[in-house]
């Protein structure tokens, strides 16, 4: 951490010997740390697709994106890292505009149809691509 990063952190001074109040904030290196160990245990990132049914797929990728949200908090809205978990969450969020507007889930959530599973399998595909680009980055 420079000193114009804990300059700035600092909330006030008191005396009569010394002392010194201040609002330490979280690095980008611990916020990617973060994210990283939380990527990691996303099968929807990496599981063989034919495993995966489009239900709980939603379901991780909505998670995915509330972390990422979480994560925006502890960060500059200038940092590299945080233009990257922006670029995720729009990965994520044309993922589920995607697979919501072209399917129809019957009660066991598996698609009914060849089309619907190529369909589901593209979008998966972008997502899984997009998210491999973004990760490296981060990494």
């Amino acid at each position: 951490m420079t000193f114009k990063e804990i300059a700035s952190k600092i909330t006030g001074f008191s005396f009569p010997i010394f002392g010194l109040s201040w609002n330490p904030s979280k690095s980008e290196i611990e916020v990617a740390r973060k994210v990283m160990t939380f990527l990691e245990d996303r099968r929807v990132l990496y599981v063989v697709y034919e495993l995966e049914l489009p239900k709980h797929c939603a379901e991780s990728v909505i998670k995915i994106r509330e972390f990422l949200t979480e994560q925006l908090f502890d960060l500059d809205e200038k940092s590299e890292l945080g233009t990257t978990l922006r670029a995720m969450r729009s990965a994520c969020r044309k993922f589920l505009n995607t697979i919501q507007s072209q399917y129809y889930f019957d009660n066991d959530s598996r698609l009914s149809g060849m089309g619907e599973q190529i369909h589901f399998y593209n979008a998966m595909g972008e997502l899984r691509a997009t998210m491999g680009v973004l990760i490296a980055k981060i990494w």
